[in-house]
């Protein structure tokens, strides 16, 4: 696993231990990245169920701004704290160690924003409680876009006042892309 494009290209990234964390195919985070390419630079990023780090840090070296990485999985946050060490991220990533809820109402009592989240949750989960508390949060900037990485064969229920606007699929992974509907205000 590696940083594909940007100031840290070609880096290498730690992938936490065991089975219980899915890291992002390297073809599907190229694709990702392809699409968000416009939307990077300068922008604050927040990526739960974070595991390695790889989206969020990939988002830092093609010139995000800031990354807030989320995860509770001891293993998953031992290796992006190392993740963040060695590609000397520290002052630019912020690694919370706790449930996703747990986040959502720290960060939303700091009055912080996000321009790109990232939800790449295990395949199952759903994610349209997790969707619905972070509008309720008003995480979600203006123009702001949630990219939820699913199973293909378990896309995504989205309850809240989102509207997809890009879907793709490579392999047995789904990428949605998704923005508030016009006229409703987080």
């Amino acid at each position: 696993m590696r940083i594909i494009a940007g100031d840290m290209r070609s880096r290498k990234l730690k992938a936490p231990e065991g089975m219980d964390t899915r890291p992002t195919a390297d073809r599907v985070k190229e694709a990702l990245f392809s699409i968000l390419q416009g939307r990077l630079y300068g922008s604050r990023v927040l990526d739960l169920y974070a595991g390695s780090g790889a989206l969020a840090l990939e988002a830092l070296s093609r010139g995000a701004e800031s990354a807030v990485l989320v995860d509770c999985a001891a293993k998953a946050c031992q290796a992006i704290s190392e993740n963040i060490a060695a590609l000397g991220c520290e002052g630019r990533a912020q690694l919370l160690r706790m449930k996703d809820t747990a986040a959502l109402a720290s960060l939303q009592a700091r009055g912080d924003g996000f321009d790109l989240i990232f939800l790449d949750p295990p395949y199952r989960m759903d994610t349209a409680p997790v969707c619905r508390a972070i509008l309720e949060a008003g995480l979600l900037r203006p123009g702001g876009m949630i990219v939820i990485e699913h199973g293909r064969e378990t896309p995504p229920r989205i309850d809240a006042p989102l509207m997809m606007t890009d879907h793709r699929e490579y392999g047995a992974a789904g990428l949605g892309f998704y923005q508030l509907k016009e006229g409703v205000a987080c």
